[in-house]
């Protein structure tokens, strides 16, 4: 009898675990990654320039999420970009989650150290090696201090335009994308029950407010994003870029025709961007059980450019080739609960994020831009060397085929990917 009893309690238990186990968790994490001496800074090709001072950490954030046997990372850093060479060091180092599902993206501010090891006219590369491989490290430390803390939790998700002078097209001043994505992880149980645990951001911007060229080492308008919704109760605050390539950056225009290029600029849209996130957010529905899916898939892009070329031949941070000329990079998709995630391996210009986005099998669709890879700006075949203003985007891309290559690519994993669980099918006018 005695041990009939103690094999019912050994089964309950293993019952409860595994049912545990099928519940939605989340937790995250940060880890300060502000060089200490400061190091030059880098706003793309080209030798970095020294800096002098500092405004505001640069940081990684992880944001890990879990249901049943899946498990997905969500890291941003603040840097121009971040190579998936860098990217892949951090996944070995990271437990418990497969190398595909920790998906790393840069923020994109034009005033962090290069990790790139951008070359000059010589080969000659000053990126900080050292510097870089704590980053790596860093990363993967905070990955797995989330993964170490997971706890049950809901979803709130929404997408809706972002109201003030947050970004404008330099280009074309609304030939960009006001939509901003917010998911926001709450804790579902415990002492901090109904509080956030994190918001995430997804919202097309250059980071480029104080720019790479006055000596300030800084995460730019996202160091104050961060710094709002944290003080206002947001949990761990992440921010993952868009489409926002041709060239989407920070509505900082004066009206005496000229730009506010310093900290109080970097705040105020910083701030506001948070206050839009909060707002879209707000009266989103509680998701008590979201579903989470991911896959991926490594898709080839042609390298036609001369100085991309160059890059990729003279970088001591080596990115992984398919033979002469062509580069190999990771493609993911996410359900999150309601939501679609696609990744871009770049800075995909406005037209192909609205193409994209529209043909995602949800209402709210999310791009994380320059994720997995940062391979300069991704433009359609039509617009590619097509006229004057598009001269700099076409000469630092991998070449005319890029954004059709990723376009394919992407809408086909949407294609043989199953629909967020729960999402509201699309109207006939989404995305027009």
């Amino acid at each position: 009898m005695k041990a009939r009893v103690i094999l019912f309690c050994c089964f309950c238990l293993c019952l409860n675990q595994v049912t545990m186990g099928q519940h939605f968790r989340a937790a995250a994490a940060v880890r300060v990654i502000t060089p200490d001496p400061l190091l030059p800074v880098s706003g793309g090709i080209g030798t970095p320039k020294k800096a002098t001072q500092k405004n505001g950490e640069l940081y990684a954030r992880a944001f890990v999420m879990e249901k049943g046997v899946v498990r997905i990372a969500i890291v941003n850093v603040d840097n121009l970009g971040w190579p998936a060479a860098l990217g892949n060091k951090s996944r070995k180092l990271i437990k418990g989650i497969a190398p595909e599902n920790v998906l790393i993206g840069a923020t994109h501010t034009h005033s962090g150290p290069d990790a790139y090891g951008f070359p000059n006219e010589k080969g000659e590369s000053f990126a900080d090696l050292a510097y870089l491989d704590r980053c790596v490290q860093q990363i993967a430390d905070a990955v797995n201090e989330a993964v170490g803390k997971l706890e049950d939790a809901s979803l709130k998700i929404a997408v809706g335009d972002a109201k003030g002078k947050i970004a404008y097209n330099y280009y074309a001043d609304q030939l960009y994308d006001p939509r901003c994505g917010v998911i926001q992880a709450v804790a579902a149980s415990g002492a901090n029950k109904g509080k956030p645990i994190a918001t995430l951001v997804n919202y097309a911007i250059h980071p480029e407010v104080i720019g790479s060229g006055r000596g300030i080492l800084s995460p730019d308008l996202c160091g104050p994003l961060y710094d709002r919704i944290e003080s206002q109760g947001g949990g761990t605050a992440i921010f993952m870029n868009g489409a926002q390539g041709g060239m989407v950056t920070a509505d900082n225009r004066t009206e005496n025709g000229k730009e506010a290029n310093d900290w109080s600029e970097c705040k105020r849209i910083g701030e506001l961007l948070a206050d839009e996130a909060f707002r879209i957010v707000k009266d989103a529905a509680v998701q008590e059980d979201p579903e989470v899916y991911c896959t991926s898939r490594r898709i080839e892009f042609p390298v036609d450019s001369e100085i991309m070329r160059f890059i990729l031949q003279k970088s001591p941070i080596k990115n992984e080739m398919a033979g002469d000329n062509r580069i190999v990079t990771q493609l993911n998709l996410l359900n999150i609960g309601t939501a679609q995630v696609l990744t871009v391996p770049g800075e995909a210009l406005p037209n192909i994020g609205y193409y994209v986005k529209r043909h995602m099998n949800t209402k709210q669709p999310f791009l994380f831009g320059l994720t997995n890879d940062a391979f300069g700006y991704m433009l359609t075949k039509v617009d590619f060397n097509s006229f004057k203003r598009y001269d700099y985007v076409s000469r630092t891309s991998l070449g005319e085929m890029t954004g059709e290559i990723y376009i394919e690519q992407a809408l086909k994993l949407v294609k043989d990917s199953p629909r967020p669980a729960g999402a509201a099918p699309k109207s006939a006018t989404q995305g027009k």
